[in-house]
């Protein structure tokens, strides 16, 4: 087994929303080959696995997790100029998503700037298809390079081949690929996407990466808690995508409820609004938890907070909005 490797470490500790119990294994992975090892080592010991990048975007159970869990830590990033305008940049999973997109804003480079400020590692990046501000990451990625556990192979698999969808990728439906690197591309050429309502309110001044990146932490920073202070995930619910006809019924019983048809058909419902102005639930609270006072997909928990307050918290939440709407809300974080 690796030498990084400790036992029943808590996971709270990892994770952004601060719950949840210890791993019965804890492996800090930091080069392709501890991944390796330590897959090796689940699957000889018949225990479950699981890779940990940042923690923004998971639930872990107050019974902990009785396998091996990988901390991710491979690091590195690559610069390849394509041509006078266009750059690819490689990045190991283990990296800051931030700091990278600090980075490429910094050199003037432009396709990351909207995802500013989103905590967690660039390797979840694309299993979640992570997105703000009328950005996807699948919008800007090339390559995911991968390690198949079952293979025992490192691929590289194309952005057609990722299967990206609305906060979705194949690597959430296969879980024998473990992200490694992730490749973007990038362009000198000035690329603003500021459709997103508070971005264009202001586009005349967004003329540079910095500008927006800059304009967009500003508004993070009203909309979310610091997750260096409480416990939280960011967006800790999906906007549900409808069919057009379950849309036009809520339309007709709620004529201001916002709305955003998709590309093939189905309609995207604005779920902070369902929470907000249609369940009254932002801001609401039990004990130490609740929906986060500017933002209402944001859950909080406060010090003290345990995960199965949090299920009990996200149970209410979810049969208020089924009552009220007749939607099937998921969750956005993934759980473990």
């Amino acid at each position: 087994m690796a030498s990084l490797t400790e036992e029943y470490v808590a996971l709270s500790q990892y994770v952004t929303l601060k719950t949840g119990g210890a791993a019965r294994y804890f492996v800090t992975a930091t080069t392709p080959e501890e991944v390796t090892t330590a897959v090796l080592f689940a699957q000889q010991t018949k225990l479950p696995l699981f890779v940990l990048g940042g923690g923004s975007n998971l639930l872990v159970s107050d019974e902990g997790f009785p396998g091996v869990v990988i901390h991710m830590k491979l690091l590195g990033r690559t610069y390849t100029k394509i041509d006078s305008t266009t750059v690819l940049l490689t990045v190991a999973a283990g990296e800051e998503l931030d700091a990278v997109v600090a980075e490429t804003t910094r050199l003037q480079l432009w396709g990351l700037e909207n995802l500013s400020h989103i905590p967690g590692s660039v390797g979840a990046t694309p299993i979640q298809n992570v997105g703000a501000y009328g950005v996807e990451v699948s919008d800007v990625i090339t390559e995911v390079t991968v390690f198949d556990t079952i293979t025992k192979k490192i691929i590289a698999m194309k952005n057609e081949e990722c299967a990206f969808s609305y906060r979705h990728s194949i690597f959430k439906e296969k879980n024998n690929l473990i992200v490694l690197s992730v490749t973007f591309l990038l362009s000198k050429i000035p690329s603003p996407k500021i459709s997103y309502a508070d971005l264009a309110s202001v586009s005349d001044t967004l003329t540079t990466p910095q500008a927006i990146r800059d304009t967009v932490i500003a508004i993070r920073a009203q909309k979310f808690p610091d997750w260096n202070v409480v416990g939280t995930a960011g967006s800790f619910f999906k906007n549900p995508i409808i069919e057009n006809a379950h849309a036009q019924a809520l339309h007709a019983k709620y004529p201001d409820i916002p709305m955003y048809p998709e590309a093939h058909g189905p309609v995207k419902i604005s779920l902070g609004y369902i929470l907000d102005k249609i369940c009254g639930l932002k801001g609401f609270a039990v004990g130490p938890v609740r929906l986060f006072e500017k933002q209402a997909l944001v859950l909080v928990a406060e010090a003290g907070a345990t995960t199965t307050d949090i299920k009990n918290f996200r149970k209410i939440v979810l049969d208020t909005v089924f009552e009220k709407t007749s939607l099937h809300v998921e969750q956005e974080v993934t759980e473990i």
